[in-house]
């Protein structure tokens, strides 16, 4: 049986909050295109296809900068349209190298075809998660022009 946009949005975050890049990238159509449409230096604007989304998570959460421990305060928006839903949430957890407190928050629009992901628009709180990691001077230096 095919899952439903709601049914593969709660895979998506147990997904993220596991750190799992198969886990994810197994949720999207081989040609899928995730979106970035906020600034989020240091990611590209776009990963297109499932081994770019693998790929590209992967990288990201090499090391382990962040050790989520919960997704929470989650709501799923339905839309006229069947293959769309928009999820809000919040995520809480730690700094893997403070052990100080973290949490973000953001907003994903899937589509989703057959069971499968076939797009995200992903708004996230990229500058929240900046200053949460230390990484402030490092942005402000990669976003002045040269």
């Amino acid at each position: 049986m095919t899952e439903s946009p709601r049914e593969v949005l709660a895979r998506y975050h147990q997904a993220m909050k596991d750190m799992n890049a198969d886990d994810l990238a197994d949720l999207y159509a081989p040609d899928a295109v995730h979106v970035f449409p906020f600034l989020a230096p240091g990611r590209p604007p776009e990963y297109r296809g499932r081994e770019e989304v693998r790929a590209g998570y992967r990288e990201a959460w090499a090391g382990r900068p962040v050790r989520l421990t919960e997704i929470h305060d989650v709501v799923v928006y339905e839309t006229a349209d069947p293959e769309l839903v928009v999820g809000e949430w919040s995520a809480t957890g730690t700094v893997a190298a403070t052990g100080q407190p973290f949490a973000l928050s953001g907003l994903l629009v899937l589509r989703v075809r057959d069971g499968r992901i076939v797009e995200v628009r992903d708004y996230m709180d990229a500058l929240n998660s900046a200053r949460q990691l230390g990484r402030l001077p490092a942005l402000a230096t990669a976003l002045t022009p040269a």
